[in-house]
């Protein structure tokens, strides 16, 4: 971890509808950590683009573009929520083009590194808990904490579905692993936990009890 970052990260990273999300914020209160969704930052950019009618693939226009942004946030609940050009973009992160856009977007290597800056920033003023596909991996590398939550694609699939989601399961996972930027991998000693027959108290609790062999004061 970069030497400047001041307080305790948690990474939780993770494939979609692995449980992650749900298990990062339920971890953060129980903690009393705050938490932040990294996936919202990029799926803000993403929704950012389109409304401007930027091409997804011209990634030099984007690249122009997010770095013109101003990002704020604040804290509601102990939850970090993101703000763009003093816009709160949460009800709208999950629409289907959105779904669709977002892992190409990702890709750009300016909007990952205005992300990845935002993301340690945010460690120099709170104890985190942080959930994405590269936290353990490129964003806190050097954090003793990390995670990787895991399902089935089965589960993961109806877990989408009972969402409201259509996006394809496989499809978004080879996208997110095999990108040139950060891409998904377990980082080297990162704890694995398969979630598709635990519920999100069980997951929490189990990595609760990993964290106290690691010495973190809770």
């Amino acid at each position: 971890m970069p030497t400047q970052i001041q307080h305790r990260v948690i990474a939780i990273d993770g494939p979609a509808a692995s449980g992650k999300s749900s298990v990062a914020r339920a971890l953060a209160r129980k903690l009393n950590f705050v938490y932040v969704n990294s996936g919202a930052m990029y799926r803000a950019m993403t929704w950012s683009v389109l409304q401007h009618g930027i091409d997804p693939s011209d990634k030099n226009k984007i690249a122009d573009f997010v770095a013109s942004l101003r990002f704020s946030g604040e804290l509601k609940d102990s939850e970090l929520c993101l703000r763009v050009d003093d816009v709160d973009l949460t009800s709208y992160l999950h629409h289907e083009r959105v779904n669709s856009e977002v892992s190409r977007v990702s890709t750009v290597p300016e909007v990952r590194r205005i992300a990845v800056d935002r993301m340690r920033s945010y460690a120099n003023e709170h104890d985190l808990v942080v959930e994405g596909r590269d936290i353990g991996s490129i964003v806190f590398p050097d954090t003793p904490y990390k995670f990787y939550i895991d399902a089935s694609p089965e589960v993961r699939t109806k877990r989408r579905e009972a969402q409201g989601h259509r996006d394809e399961i496989v499809r978004r996972d080879q996208a997110d692993s095999s990108r040139a930027a950060s891409p998904l991998i377990v980082a080297k000693d990162a704890e694995v936990i398969d979630t598709s027959r635990l519920s999100i108290d069980a997951v929490v609790d189990e990595i609760v009890a990993r964290l106290r062999t690691k010495n973190l004061t809770i």
